[in-house]
């Protein structure tokens, strides 16, 4: 009895919904909602999945060089004493992995090209190749598993390895030789001046992380060649210790743990804490797009509701006349709800398949470049999440059930004779 009811009902609300012989306006105004119920799921789907997209790709380049903890020492010099202890003492902490000295400094690039010698900033990192170690960073790890080459040449100069944007703007190859200047390590000259240091060093390879910043800035040198540098070679001095945890997540927690461990004069950065700004902005910008976005299933909400009282008006007599049949206000409140719920599931559906395959297409093909220099990436990064695809979803059909309430309400509460007498 109540499956021959429900079919009724949906007979009923499929036949209001195609609008009948004469009645071709209703029917294209249906096709209307649900368009628009399409277009902005879709645009909802595309739009989270590539600020998804921006968010995990930012995450991975950022720790391919970035250590998920630093350990640095409080102090004028900006150094750190006794690593070995340090590293050793950070091992024993549940949640790391790996641990290894780093030394940081800001240098000039020097190469002599066709018109003369040129020079540009660039972060040299001094990293362990020792492969007893358990790597910090991938960027460790692939030089320790000699992915990337920094062995020392024939020349017997140190080795380096550059970014790959930075070595084309230079117009430096393999096996070009590079002037370091370390503004660190400064002396005195006869006349009481300070001169930088200056030393010479071979370019073994480059890199690509796919972060634009990265790839125009940073250089890799051994850590002994880069303790050489500035002055502070044969002792146990580094800028400090990176640590790599099981999950990048928990930095945060082991690295709470590695300072009540070490205590004063240590202090412990995360990546989540160093880059909270940039991650919170694309938060908030992933929100407000959402919302911005929204609007777009709010408009076609707004056309649900004015195609149900366009069909509860167009439709008075024959309301009329099943509620005279013996059809209750329920009844007639289910069939208006089942139009609205029509329109709203499968132009979710709809939507959401149709988003989705424009995201594989993104993803697969890359066909939207974007400025790296201003976006950090060089391309339209796209990851789909499952919870937010069924936050769209439910958002959708949810909105779209609301818009139905009106209109049915309206229709059930038409009197027999009034809605019969309706011209």
């Amino acid at each position: 009895m109540t499956s021959g009811f429900t079919r009724l009902h949906w007979f009923i609300a499929r036949h209001y919904l195609g609008g009948g012989r004469r009645r071709g306006l209703l029917s294209l105004i249906t096709w209307i909602a649900l368009g628009g119920v399409t277009v902005g799921v879709t645009a909802l789907v595309v739009v989270i999945a590539v600020m998804t997209g921006m968010q995990k790709d930012l995450r991975a380049k950022i720790l391919e060089s970035t250590p998920h903890v630093m350990i640095l020492q409080q102090g004028t010099s900006l150094r750190m004493d006794n690593w070995k202890q340090v590293v050793d003492s950070v091992l024993r902490v549940p949640g790391v992995v790996g641990a290894a000295p780093f030394l940081l400094t800001d240098v000039s690039l020097v190469h002599e090209g066709s018109d003369g010698p040129y020079a540009l900033a660039a972060h040299l990192y001094g990293v362990s190749v020792d492969t007893a170690r358990a790597a910090a960073t991938d960027m460790e790890r692939k030089i320790i598993q000699g992915v990337l080459n920094l062995k020392p040449p024939p020349s017997g100069l140190p080795p380096m390895l550059l970014g790959s944007t930075l070595a084309d703007r230079m117009q430096i190859f393999e096996g070009d030789t590079l002037v370091v200047v370390a503004y660190e390590n400064l002396k005195r000259d006869i006349m009481g001046g300070l001169t930088p240091t200056i030393r010479q060093f071979e370019v073994t390879g480059t890199f690509t992380t796919g972060m634009y910043e990265y790839d125009t800035q940073n250089v890799y040198t051994r850590l002994e060649d880069a303790q050489e540098l500035l002055g502070i070679a044969g002792t146990n001095q580094v800028s400090g210790v990176g640590v790599r945890t099981v999950d990048p997540a928990m930095a945060t927690q082991v690295g709470d743990s590695i300072q009540k461990m070490l205590g004063y004069p240590y202090y412990v950065e995360s990546w989540i804490v160093t880059n909270r700004a940039l991650f919170s902005a694309l938060k908030l910008e992933k929100l407000a797009m959402g919302l911005i976005l929204g609007l777009i299933v709010l408009v076609a909400a707004f056309n649900i509701v004015s195609t149900l009282v366009m069909v509860v008006s167009d439709r008075t007599r024959e309301i009329g006349i099943l509620k005279a049949m013996g059809m209750t206000r329920s009844g007639i409140l289910r069939v208006f709800v089942l139009q609205g719920a029509w329109i709203g599931v499968v132009g979710t559906v709809a939507g959401t398949l149709l988003g989705l395959a424009l995201c594989v297409i993104l993803k697969r093909y890359e066909i939207i470049p974007i400025p790296p220099d201003v976006y950090f990436v060089d391309h339209l990064p796209v990851a789909v999440q499952i919870s937010d695809v069924a936050k769209i979803v439910g958002a959708s059909i949810l909105i779209s059930f609301v818009a139905t309430i009106y209109p049915a309400l309206q229709a059930s509460r038409l009197e027999p004779v009034d809605a019969i007498r309706h011209e």
